[in-house]
């Protein structure tokens, strides 16, 4: 008499995590998404870790959340996950101004994103 179960959104070798509500530019968490695709989970967080950028931090924890799913929700091998796919989402923006010259407003955006990171089990090749 249930309804059905919803079907996984990712394949059985995977795992995913979601971030919503960052407050940077989609065009700047692309640049630190950027540089963790396609690199294993341990290369990536270190990599994170000693990156210069403020919002590197905050997406360490999603990654750290993608791979505590892997590991406790889908009983996946944490040493043999790669990151599979780090993509990044336009969220709000605050429209905020300032008064300028000649009664004019100029317009301030602060906009926020969201980030998606799914990490795939492969078994190393001998």
């Amino acid at each position: 008499m249930s309804k059905a179960k919803n079907p996984r959104r990712v394949a059985d070798n995977e795992a995913m995590a979601k971030l919503r509500m960052l407050r940077t530019s989609p065009q700047k968490l692309n640049l630190v998404a950027a540089m963790i695709r396609g690199k294993k989970v341990d290369k990536a967080l270190s990599d994170l870790t000693f990156s210069k950028k403020r919002i590197a931090n905050d997406v360490k924890k999603c990654l750290q959340s993608a791979i505590a799913n892997a590991e406790n929700n889908h009983n996946l091998d944490v040493d043999e996950l790669v990151v599979a796919e780090a993509y990044v989402g336009k969220n709000m923006t605050m429209k905020r101004g300032r008064p300028r010259a000649r009664g004019r407003f100029g317009r301030i955006m602060k906009p926020f994103s969201e980030l998606t990171i799914k990490v795939r089990q492969v078994e190393e090749q001998a």
